[in-house]
């Protein structure tokens, strides 16, 4: 036992706001994983609504566990005690369920040290039926779940509203063996239980073939949530110690119609689906009762058709907005008033790329006119700092874009400068430059993510020359951390046996050696048009030739043509058509 963790624990349960902890005995018992730390997990509107769906029902329980604190880690190793749920303290092996919860690949590095903490074995072939079963959930599970197809014992593929209910409904009823109720499980809609497929490779490496048996189906077909307003989405647990302590977060929207050829939750979320203002009012009014600043959670927040009525409800009851980003070409002076009514001081903005060819590559839809309109009236609102979106290592970009985005900076930046001094102050502007990484699901899905090695002269070339702009900054996330984000977005069930090395600190170089695998096959491949994919066992609704003829437009210059009444060729439209 180690006294100092169990302290730790009582006190964070004790600070905590909200849905209280369900008593056991004769519940369905869940234990909710997050793999990552307390401060991130609770920052994270999709594992809160999961943790407050399941312990909502009167016939299930559900307790969270995270990754340990650094200093909690080590304390861990040093007394050999356990990883153990928040609510209860009890440990792993005590659940008739182990639900992980998904969003972030290079989260998957920490599924090594968390099952190694919860003393189960990682991979799901040594794990025997005294282990509860391990189900994934999240972004990451219907994105692709090869990577992590040895470990976990199922998937669930789509929205948790509409898979929980019947995949707990079937747990609760049987006491087959683990085999047969996996066997059972995947005759579910939307549950993919990868044991129950036979995966074959062609000479070189690529995708042979995925063949079912024991009557899963042939492809496991997404499952999502009609009416949003059925389902509320919002903080259910209020604590300080997170990313988003000081507000309460509300989903108002999920999916988005924009078609940036780029973007993986323009595609898996589809169709678009909004909660209703009528329907959000009291989710918002609760919210208010513990937190005066509402986030606003959804891929584009901006679009969302009663966005005003939205942002006046939260003003007049009280409260502050807040939004992480705002799309450049729907920003409107009311937006930027209630912001700043709102008290943000800092507002993101996403122009993707510095050329119109680019932009026009990836269907951002955007003009420079329109970037330098909404920085103009971002700077007029009272706004100090702005942030500015890019991303560098698109396919076909050249040294001309590199140029082109530096030029559009300084243009934005004298925008921002001659707003300042009319009224006093300078703020900041910062770009957060990050790598393009071809993501599942999209029609950037066949492309190759360019080299490390180019990737990182580009951004010392952008460094150098922001460095001589007055006032700004260039922030980057990690070049190695997305070429392991690459890695593992679109990798085969091969990619899962790296996490143990690289859980160790191997670098993915090391860890490949010794599995005997290319990272450069996973990361920088063009895929070839007929090659099949590993995530295509997942049918996500938008078909194949779409996604391709997206791709080859975008080669040519080509727009995203407009769907028609009762469009069926891309599932942007849903049941509904247009």
């Amino acid at each position: 036992m180690s006294r100092k963790l169990l302290d730790k624990a009582q006190r964070r349960l004790a600070a905590e706001r909200g849905l209280p902890s369900r008593p056991w005995g004769g519940r369905l018992a869940v234990a909710l994983i997050y793999p990552n730390v307390y401060h991130q997990a609770m920052s994270n509107l999709g594992f809160q609504t999961v943790y407050e769906w399941i312990n909502r029902r009167d016939d299930a329980l559900c307790e969270r566990f995270f990754l340990p604190d650094l200093e909690d880690l080590a304390e861990h190793r040093k007394t050999g005690y356990p990883l153990f749920s928040l609510e209860s303290g009890r440990f792993l092996e005590e659940f008739d369920l182990v639900a992980i919860s998904l969003s972030f690949e290079n989260d998957y590095l920490n599924l090594p040290h968390i099952f190694g903490l919860a003393r189960m074995p990682l991979f799901a072939e040594e794990r025997q039926d005294k282990y509860p079963l391990v189900l994934c959930g999240g972004v990451c599970a219907f994105l692709n779940p090869e990577p992590l197809a040895g470990i976990m014992d199922c998937f669930a593929v789509g929205e948790a509203e509409v898979l929980l209910a019947p995949f707990l409904d079937r747990l609760r009823r049987t006491d087959e063996t683990r085999a047969a109720m996996l066997a059972d499980l995947a005759r579910l809609p939307g549950i993919y239980v990868p044991s129950l497929y036979r995966v074959n490779y062609t000479e070189d490496g690529t995708l042979a073939s995925m063949v079912s048996c024991a009557g899963a189906p042939e492809h496991v077909r997404r499952q999502w949530l009609r009416r949003l307003d059925d389902h509320p989405s919002r903080t259910c647990v209020y604590a300080d110690d997170t990313e988003f302590g000081d507000m309460t977060l509300v989903e108002v929207s999920r999916g988005c119609s924009r078609k940036c050829r780029f973007c993986a939750a323009g595609y898996i979320y589809l169709p678009p689906r909004e909660r209703s203002a009528a329907g959000l009012r009291p989710i918002i009014e609760e919210g208010l009762a513990h937190r005066q600043r509402v986030g606003l959670v959804s891929p584009a927040v901006a679009d969302h058709s009663e966005i005003g009525a939205i942002a006046q409800q939260i003003l007049q009851a009280g409260g502050h907005i807040s939004v992480a980003s705002v799309r450049i070409d729907s920003l409107t002076a009311g937006d930027i008033e209630a912001m700043a009514a709102s008290g943000h001081r800092t507002v993101a903005i996403a122009p993707e790329a510095g050329s119109q060819r680019l932009r026009d590559f990836i269907n951002k839809g955007l003009s420079e006119a329109q970037i330098l309109a909404a920085t103009r009236l971002i700077a007029e609102g009272g706004i100090p700092n702005l942030k500015l979106y890019f991303l560098i290592g698109l396919p076909t970009e050249t040294f001309e874009d590199i140029e082109s985005l530096l030029r559009l900076a300084q243009d934005i930046r004298q925008v921002w400068l001659d707003a300042g001094r009319r009224r006093g102050r300078l703020g900041n502007l910062t770009l957060s430059v990050n790598p393009f990484i071809p993501k599942p699901f999209t029609p950037l899905q066949w492309a190759a993510m360019e080299p490390v090695a180019s990737l990182k002269k580009k951004l010392q070339y952008l460094k150098r020359q922001v460095g001589r702009m007055p006032n700004t900054s260039l922030i980057c996330e990690s070049l190695k951390s997305s070429e392991l984000q690459a890695l593992l977005s679109r990798g085969d069930r091969r990619t899962g046996r790296l996490l143990p090395h690289l859980a160790a600190g191997d670098s993915l170089a090391a860890a490949c050696r010794r599995e005997g695998l290319d990272a450069g096959f996973y990361v920088t491949r063009e895929r070839s048009e007929d090659e099949k994919l590993p995530w295509e066992i997942i049918d996500q609704g938008v078909p194949r030739s779409f996604l391709r003829a997206e791709y080859d437009r975008a080669r040519r210059g080509e727009p995203t043509p407009p769907c028609g009444p009762g469009c069926s060729r891309c599932g942007l439209c849903g049941e509904k058509g247009a």
